[in-house]
This record gives C-alpha cells, structure tokens and sequence, in this order.
C-alpha cells in the first residue's frame, strides 16, 4: 500500500463500533438470541470484536480466528503467510455465533472464515458484523450488520491499524507486475 492517509480517525471509529453495538443488541434481540458467541477475525476483526464484546457485556468468553491456511491467495500474499492460533472457548456446535471482521470487500475472506468454522462444528446460525463494507464483491457474502460503506476509486485499499487507537486509512496498491512468459 502506498503511504496511507488518515480516512476516519479514532474518535470516529469508536463512534462507529458504539453504534453497532446498539444495532447488535437489536437484531439479537429481533432474532431471539440470547447468549451468542462472538467470534473475531485476525487480525482487525479481533479488535473490532473486543469492542463489541465488552460493549454487548457478552456472558461467553471472545473468540478468535485464523484462516491462514484456508487463503485462496498465496499466489499474492506467498507461502509463508503470519499464522496466529485459532481460539474457539467453547464448541460451535449447535451455537449462534457473530463473526466479526474489519473490511469486507471480495468476500474471500468471510468465506475461508466460515470453511474454519464448520471444520470446528455446525453452528445453528452465523451473522456477519463488519466495521466497513466497500465495493468490490467476488463472492455472494452480506453482512447483516456494517459500519459504513465505503466506495473507492480503482487500486485503493482501506485498513484498519490499531489496536490502540483504531483508525481507518485509504491508500494505493501498488501496480502488479504480471509475468510473461520467456521464449
């Protein structure tokens, strides 16, 4: 990414995340869902979700997720991805959980994200919170809960840094060299 720029500030983040938990607690309630897991995706989903967890005072224990290996873009990112561990405190079986990330934008992400999850059980039900969804779908993923939306111009990237503060910047990817094949 090109040197970001500042998009939304910390003041506006923690606004955001306040808002979405009123907007959580409503639709847990509109469902029926008493004492749901929450489940957040490293790295920026997990921060996103200690938020909303203590915000929501949820009973059960934080989760956390890493799909490293359940990527389709080592192509792009490598083989030597940054794996951290998965931690799950109680089984998913049977359970409603809230999956929670930073940015959607392809999809990819959510999908390698609910492929874990079901190789850890059959959840009863998953909704989706993310802080900003933007353009750019590859996949058939909506979230039931977002933040904001964001449109951006071809070739920017938003990211969340943080953990402390939280901030949103927008920045340029650089070009992709592709290969051509020598004769």
């Amino acid at each position: 990414m090109s040197k970001p720029e500042p998009w939304k500030g910390s003041a506006e983040v923690d606004a955001i995340i306040e808002r979405m938990a009123g907007e959580l607690a409503t639709l847990l309630e509109h469902r029926g869902i008493a004492n749901p897991l929450m489940i957040g995706i490293h790295t920026g989903g997990v921060w996103i979700a200690e938020r909303l967890h203590t915000l929501l005072a949820l009973d059960e224990e934080l989760g956390h997720l890493d799909i490293s290996f359940y990527r389709d873009d080592f192509t792009r990112i490598g083989l030597h991805p940054q794996v951290r561990p998965s931690h799950l405190p109680v089984l998913v079986d049977d359970r409603h959980l809230i999956l929670v990330d930073d940015v959607l934008q392809t999809g990819r992400t959510i999908r390698a994200a609910l492929n874990v999850l079901f190789d850890y059980g059959r959840p009863a039900s998953v909704l989706l919170a993310t802080l900003v969804e933007r353009d750019g779908r590859e996949l058939p993923i909506e979230p039931n809960l977002v933040g904001l939306h964001a449109r951006l111009q071809s070739g920017e990237q938003i990211k969340l840094t943080g953990p402390q503060p939280l901030e949103l910047v927008v920045g340029q990817l650089p070009e992709r060299r592709t290969k051509t094949p020598s004769n």
